[in-house]
Order: structure tokens, then sequence, then C-alpha cells
């Protein structure tokens, strides 16, 4: 547990002991020395050597002489993008350290940063391809098993539909791996595509987005610097993004600002607060229009921003009337003194921010959260200016990329949507028509319809589709089939709620494919016996790519070392993939072909794509992110040139090679690599020029609703022609102003090739954008932002109790949604809901959980790290001491958990740490562990070799039903539970 290590003895055993049995089935200490022919003497060092690679000792090299070559890559944990500089000598990555000059991470590493050079090392990674066959893992060559995979997949699509395989993307992916990856789901016909971020931010980006207008983080990490408060809600960057709090605290100390948390538990970075607030899990909308009933009491509002550039606040100051400091306390648990000091704080001691993470984002009301957020920003005016904002913290390395580039079920790259005009627009971008990519699916409905999301697919393959759908009932997929294949790349098993469904769902599967550096926990979790295949995917290390990191900066990462063991990129396994789909079509005599089209306008080398090649191809794409910009070659001379950005405002040192551009360039980056468009350190600045980083609220919900503008009123960025508010700009509105004739003829040629008319999106000339440019305006308009977001469940966020409560008393005036029908599936709210009254009883305690700082995402790869895992070796519980003593519980103690929706009788085994961290009524469990389900020992079930050396029980085979209904975002931070001495 979270305890200080003071005896490295002690310590060594325990990891020792933790080596006992791995690899092996099952096998005993004394089984396993026998099979190795392992002398007794050496068992003192059995904690420093892994088992499964012990050999007969050979000479080293001898010649130290060989010069050494730096590479830069970027750490591939969370999305704070530290630059890692790795020292390789004869093509063997020998040694690591931070990169000094590196404006983001200035030297620095986290526990897990300090460990990725293991990641390539690792000896417990898939070592060659293999195939469970009869309940046994068998090995295979690539061209073997793509062709077997290739074949099952035509075969699902040829008798189910392209609809009945769900591909699995992630948030480890290169940029140009998540658009690929997107493109291939693309071209096979479906919109069932996914990744880390629907259970993350898919809610930060529905909130945000549907404010604003974009769904990103507006500022930096290096700008929080400028801040003179700053709110971390739903975060703990401590643990969870460690090297960002350097930026945080930096702040802190040099611009004495105010450091106030919000957080239900007593966090390590609640340490560093100079204000903590406790509240009850589940209440973020009451706190923040608490804090709002406050602010707008006392006239502390920022009036004229108000009234230029924000849409409906008036029915706010309706809303957080009636969150009167008595209904907070009751409900949120929080006395009026101290919500309206922090009021007074956030609202007067400006500049200001708001910080927040998955705590904020994964409830059934996270989209409603990021809303009450981004309002708190607007009715202060806290946003688009130096040290205000949304810094929203990311959990993976590119989780902002992937998210960026359409591994999202309702959309294609770049945020296009799925309407028809967005089809259009990739199909001239892929040159391929339109009607060829409405033939792949099996509708033009289909095609338009958003996918089946990854919190619920092991629903949608127990449930029947359209074709076997039981009359009168709602249970079933909207589509031709349910669930039967499905291709994981990069994700694991054990990050979604209700596992025990999960494991229903993968047994059922006919195909689960899984592509990895690590088997994961889909490879071990359930009892499948056939028809699961394991694909050695290399490290982001062994390729080369860009990554965006949080605040929207890109950074281009070098292959340090050639890819490992017989491990492939992810560009390689794609490309042979679908060379393998095409095989098995022509096979069966379809005319359905993928690699042709797919990869036709890439270079390619090695039997793959480029990087370089595809991320041109977004440049040439992705117009309506600004991801135009951001050529391999300026990237790459950010990387060489990382010391000469300032560290606070990012921007390049005068006289540079990188004058005035912002560090990574940092989207939107307008126009054509050539133009040179510096980034946009901070979204929505009026007072610099567009062409300079400025921007406005984007006009991306028309110009008039009931009466009102939706057009900003005397603001507008420095040097715009048009000073006051404008829509969205397409050739119909250069018309109207008379600066159409400002397009060059070969612009007009390429947009009379589009059927003579185009938007500043879909506009492939970029002609439109340029113009807007040129005269001082941003293509997407000058809107208001929208307090009020009519097209959502709750256009004005409310308070709704989460599905399962112990508050059993407010269900009544603050229900969830009724139930209703989303992404293709039955949701339900109220008639869960109302299960809450009955089982609160047997389970009253509130369960939450998040991050540790040892162990990142499903924990599969950080638990495989041996210099991880000796941190951090058990699975824990933490409850408070109250509810300890009345359960007659000591730290250090084995614990029983379960919850209501477990089967009747199963527990998960965990260790108890005792504190007050927690208040009474209240647990927390980390998300990272995998291995043991409800009990039992899962580590048979892993390829020999393969297993990670630490196991544990899964938090999320207790989390229970509740999606957010905008995304079906899950719940994982307020659910119930029980927990009790182990018997």
């Amino acid at each position: 547990m979270l305890i200080k290590r003071s005896d490295r003895t002690a310590a060594r055993q325990r990891l020792a002991n933790a080596y006992e049995g791995l690899s092996s089935g099952g096998l005993d200490r004394r089984s396993f020395l026998k099979q190795a022919g392992v002398a007794g003497g050496v068992l003192a060092g059995l904690g420093a050597i892994p088992l499964s690679t012990v050999r007969q000792a050979h000479a080293g090299p001898t010649n130290f002489a060989l010069p050494i070559t730096r590479v830069k890559n970027i750490c591939t944990h969370c999305s704070v993008g530290c630059t890692v500089i790795a020292e390789v000598q004869n093509g063997v990555w020998v040694g690591q350290e931070p990169a000094y000059e590196s404006p983001i991470n200035r030297g620095t590493h986290c526990a897990k940063g300090a460990s990725v050079r293991e990641l390539v090392h690792g000896d417990r990674r898939i070592k060659y391809p293999m195939k469970l066959v009869g309940g046994q893992w068998q090995r295979m060559s690539w061209d073997a098993a793509l062709a077997e995979v290739g074949d099952k997949l035509m075969a699902i699509r040829q008798k189910s539909g392209p609809d009945s395989v769900f591909w699995l993307g992630s948030a480890k992916f290169s940029n140009e791996g998540a658009y690929l990856y997107r493109k291939m789901a693309a071209f096979w016909g479906t919109n069932s595509v996914d990744h880390q971020a629907r259970i993350c931010h898919s809610t930060t980006v529905a909130g945000v987005a549907n404010t604003w207008g974009y769904g990103a983080m507006t500022n930096s990490y290096n700008d929080i610097r400028n801040a003179k408060t700053m709110i971390i809600m739903g975060g703990n960057p401590a643990e969870a993004h460690p090297v960002s709090l350097q930026h945080l605290l930096a702040g802190k100390e040099q611009q004495n600002a105010n450091m106030i948390v919000i957080d239900p538990r007593f966090t390590r970075t609640a340490a560093h607060a100079t204000e903590f607030v406790r509240i009850r899990p589940g209440t973020d909308i009451p706190i923040i229009w608490g804090l709002l009933y406050h602010i707008f009491a006392n006239g502390w509002e920022d009036k004229e921003f108000i009234n230029q550039r924000v849409y409906g606040m008036d029915d706010i100051r309706a809303e957080t009337a009636k969150w009167t400091p008595a209904e907070v306390e009751r409900v949120a648990g929080v006395p009026e003194a101290q919500m309206k000091s922090v009021a007074q704080t956030f609202a007067t001691q400006k500049p200001s921010t708001l910080i927040w993470c998955m705590g904020a984002t994964q409830k059934t009301v996270g989209t409603a959260n990021v809303r009450a957020f981004c309002i708190l920003l607007l009715a202060t005016g806290n946003v688009g200016a130096a040290g205000t904002g949304a810094n929203i913290f990311r959990g993976h390395c590119n989780v902002q990329g992937a998210t960026d580039f359409g591994l999202d079920v309702t959309s294609l790259p770049g945020y296009y949507g799925l309407d028809a005009n967005a089809w259009r627009h990739w199909s001239r971008v892929w040159d391929v028509t339109y009607e060829s990519m409405v033939a792949r699916f099996d509708s033009p409905a289909m095609m338009e319809m958003p996918g089946i999301p990854t919190t619920r697919y092991f629903d949608a393959v127990q449930m029947p589709g359209l074709g076997a759908r039981p009359a009168g009932s709602e249970n079933y997929v909207q589509q031709r089939d349910s669930l039967k294949g499905m291709v994981v790349f990069g994700h694991g098993g054990n990050t979604v709620t209700r596992m025990p469904e999960a494991v229903k769902g993968l047994e059922a599967l006919d195909l689960l494919v899984v592509a990895d550096p690590h088997p994961t926990t889909f490879a071990a979790l359930s009892n499948r016996r056939d028809n699961t295949y394991l694909l050695p995917i290399c490290s982001q290390f062994e390729t080369s790519g860009s990554r965006t990191a949080s605040n929207r900066s890109l950074q281009w990462g070098e292959k340090v070392v050639e890819p490992v063991f017989e491990s492939k990129s992810d560009y390689e396994a794609m490309y042979r993939l679908s060379a393998a789909i095409d095989a098995a079509a022509e096979k069966r005599s379809m005319t359905f072909r993928m690699q042709a089209e797919v990869f036709k306008l890439f270079e390619i080398k090695n039997n793959a794509p480029t990087s370089e090649s595809i991320l041109r191809e977004i440049n040439r794409g992705c117009w309506s992110t600004g991801y135009t910009g951001q050529s391999p070659e300026r990237l790459r001379q950010h990387m060489a040139n990382q010391d000469k950005f300032d560290l606070v405002t990012l921007r390049g040192a005068a006289g540079s090679e990188v004058a005035n551009e912002v560090y990574g360039l940092p989207w939107p980056c307008w126009g054509t690599p050539e133009q040179k468009h510096p980034g946009t350190h901070l979204l929505y600045n009026t007072s610099l020029h567009v062409k300079d980083g400025g921007g406005t609220f984007r006009a991306r919900f028309g110009v008039e609703r009931n009466g009102e503008t939706l057009l900003a009123q005397g603001s507008w960025t420095k040097g715009s022609d048009i000073e006051d508010g404008y829509p969205e700009f397409t050739t119909a509105v250069l018309q109207r102003l008379g600066w159409f004739d400002d397009l060059t003829a070969e612009e007009k040629a390429q947009i009379a090739r589009q059927g003579g008319s185009a938007s500043w999106a879909t506009d492939l000339s970029g002609g439109v954008t340029r113009v807007a440019l040129e005269h001082g305006c941003i293509p997407y308009g000058n809107g208001k932002a929208r307090a009020n977001a009519w097209n959502l469940p709750d256009p004005v966020p409310v308070h709704r109790e989460p599905i399962y409560t112990p508050r059993n008393d407010l269900i009544a005036q603050y229900p969830t949604l009724p139930d209703r029908r989303g992404f293709r599936l039955p949701h339900l709210g109220q008639s869960v809901q109302a299960r809450s009254p009955q089982v609160a009883a047997n389970f009253p305690l509130i369960l939450t959980s998040g991050r540790l700082v040892e162990y990142e995402g499903g924990g599969e790869e950080t638990r495989s790290n041996r210099w991880l895992a000796e941190l951090q070796q058990d699975m824990f519980i933490e409850i408070s001491t109250a509810d300890a003593a009345s359960r007659n519980i000591k730290d250090g103690a084995w614990v029983q958990v379960a919850g209501p929706e477990m089967p009747q009788g199963r527990w998960i085994r965990v260790k108890a740490l005792v504190t007050d961290r927690v208040g009474t009524g209240v647990a927390f469990m980390p998300f990272h562990f995998a291995g043991y389900f409800m009990g039992e020992d899962q580590r048979s079930k892993y390829p020999p070799g393969t297993d990670p050396i630490v196991l544990g029980e899964s938090a999320n085979t207790v989390t229970t039903y509740g999606y957010d209904p905008v995304t079906f975002m899950q719940e994982t931070k307020v659910t119930i539970c029980q927990i009790r001495a182990a018997v």
C-alpha cells in the first residue's frame, strides 16, 4: 500500500515473493527451479532476476567505445507530454534521461516516465503472434495469424454485416496511428470505433464543445503559472500527472496564488492546497451552483464579458438561485462560510483557472458537470486570457490526439460528425467517391448513425440485432445483428464498469483479436477457449510519429530502436491486416477491398505507410480543427529547438528558427505549413491577431435564437476588419463581404471542383480560411458561448443524484433521467435508480476510484514493469477510521468488497488502507489492477512469460450501471459498496 519503504531487504523479499509462480501456469517456486535447473544457492537473488529469462551466462560486449546516439521521444504514459532522451549504442537503448530543454518537463520525470526504457526491454511483452486453441496458447507466424484473422473477419461481415465487428483503438496510438485506425474502420463500413476517451473525457469534449466551440483544454500547463487563483476539482495531478504539478506549484509560489482543491478525498494534491473543500461524491453541480449563488448575489460576476460574449446567463441565474447555502450544505455537505470564501476568491482574485480530470467526467451527469464548470468560468470572465481557462488534464499520452482524429463513435477525423457533408469531405480527402463509401455500409442510415461505444460493447454482444429482435422488446441492438467480433489495439479490458457482464460478453464473441505489447486483461479475463488472437505490437519508442498533449501541442517522437522480438508497428500491423482482409474477400469472390483504397495516398516503406505521409494527409483534411499547419518538418524543428521556447508563454525566441511560434504548434494552427501560423497557445484570446494565435468563441450554433443574437457584441480579435460578431466563413460570406476575389485562381478552381461552394472547414484549397485570416477574422466565426445549450438533455445543468446513492431522501427531488435509447442500445436511468432504496441498506458506503502515481490506465503495462511493480504490490481500498472501526478492520488486513450488481455471495479481496483521507461513509480504490476476478487468480490464463508481475482485483468488478446520456460515459466515481473483514 501507500507506505514508505524503509526496509530495503523487506521490500526485495516482497518482490521476490511476487515472482513466485510467474509465467508458469501457477507453478510453485520449487517446481519452477526444478524445471529451470537453477541451484538452490541463488534463491537470494530471485527478487532481481526475471525468472522467465534465466539462461546460461555468456560474456557481454566489451567494446564500450561505440558512439552513443541521443534520440528524442515522448513519454507514453499521461498526457503532459514529457520528452524522453534515449541513449542508443549499437542499436540498443542503454540509457535514458529527461530533456532539460523541454519547456514541459524541464528535466523531470515521474516514476512512470523514469522507467519507460523498461517498456522496450521488458521481458513480459508478447514476443510473437499466438492464438488460443482449446484453452492453450499456440505460437504462430504473423502471416498465418493475419490470414486466419482476416478470414474470420470476412466471415462475420458476410453473415452479419460490417457493424458486427467492433474496432477498439487506443490513446496509445500516435496521431498517425489513430487517424489510420479510424480510416480503416470507415473503409470496413462501421462507426463502431472507439478508444479510451469514451471512459475518460468524452463528456469533456461534449460539454466544452457545446459551450464555446472546441472540446479541448483552453490554455496550457505552463500558462497556469500566470494564475492568481486555481480550483482543482475532480483531479489529482500530484499522482495522475506529477510533472504538471511543477507548473501549478510554481504559480502558487511565484504568484502567491490561491490553490483550492475540491474533492471527496484528501489527495496528495490537496496536501499542497491553500484551501481544501471536502464534498459528498456526486455533488459537483450543487457546488458550482452554490459558488455562483454567492457570485451573483454579491455582484462579483464579469458583467461586460457576459454581455459581449455569453448567451443565456439569465437562465443560469434562475437555476443557481435555488441553491441557497442551506441547500448546498444539505446536499453536498459544505458550509456557507467556506462556499462564500471560495466564491469570492475565484471571482475577484483573478486571473482564475479551473482544472479538472476524471473525477468530474466519469459520471451519469458528466457532460452537465463539465458545462457547469465552463459556465463558472464564463460568469467570472475567466476564459481567453493568460492564467484563466479550462485546464483539462487527460490521462493517456495521446488521448487528445486520438480523439481529435476520430476514434469516436460519433465523428470522423477532426470532429466533422457523420452526416453526408462530413462523409463527402473525407471522401474527397481520401480520393474516393462518396458513393463508394456508402456502398461499404449496410445502408446510408447506418453510415450516419453513431456506433457502439466501448462502455457498452458487451451489451451489444449479448443483445440481438434487428434481424432477431423479439416482438415488443426494447432489449436489442439497432443494427442488423449483434456484435460478433472485436479487434482491440492498445486497450485494457479492466477499464469498463460492470466487469461480470463484460466477461459474459467476451465469452460470447466469435472472434477476439488483441494487438498490444502486452496481452492485457482482454486475453485473460474470461474463460474463452478458442478464436482469441494475440498480435505483438511495438511501443511508440520503436516507431515514429506525433502525439498531442493535453494543451493541444504536437510533439514528434523519433524511433529509438527497432521493434523488439517479433513485434510490429501499428502502421505495419494495419497495413498487413488490410491485405489479409482483401485476400479473404477474394477467396469468397467478394468485391470488397481495403488495402488499395485506405493506403493509396501514403508512402509505403518496409511494408508499412510512413508516419510522415499520414500526417500530410491529416494536414490536407483537418481544416475544422486547424491540424493543417503542423508538418513533420515543423514538428521536428520544434523538437530540435526546445531550448528556444519561453517557459511561460511557450513562444520561440526572437532570431531563432522558431521565432514567435508556440511550442508544439498547438491547434488550431491555421493554413498550410508554408503559411507559418504560430499555433494557438490560448483559445478564444481576442487580444491577439488571428494570424498570431488570437481567436473568438466559435459561431457554430447559428446566428440567432428566440430573437437574441448568438454572435458576439462589441468583442473581436485584434486587427479584425469586422469589429463585431460574424458567422462562419463560406464562399457565400466572402461574396457578400466583397472578398471573394481575394481567392487565388488555383483556390477558385479547387472550389469549383468541389461543386462551386465550400465552407472554411470543407474547402480543400484552404482559400476561405486564408482570406478570413488576411482580414483579421477567424474562419469559424465570432459567436457567443452558450450558458444554455438547448440541444442537450439538460440545457441548463441540474443536479441529479447518482443512480446508486445512500441519500434516498434526495432521489425524488433530484432524480436521474428517464429510460431512453442511445448509441443503438437501451439506456436505463430511473428504472435502475428505483432499486437504490432497496439495496442501499446493504451497501452503505459510497465507492469512488482514481489513479496512483506508480501505475497507469488498466495497469497491464506498468504492473509488468519490475521497477514500478516494486513500488506498489497490493491492490487496496481506502476506508475511514470510523468505518474501519465499526467493521473491526485493521490497517493492512485483507478485506472483502462487494457491490449491488455483483453476483450474490461474491466479493473481491483486497488490502485495507485505514485512513482519514476519505471521509466517513466513503471508500476509494485505484483502478489499475487486474489478474484476480472475484477472488479467483487469473495468472494461468496469460500466455507463459506475459503475466504481469503484480496482480490484483479490479475496482470495476464492483462498479455498477450508470451512463451519461450524451456520451455513454460510465459511472465510476459514485456507486455504493459494502466492506467487511476477510473471512
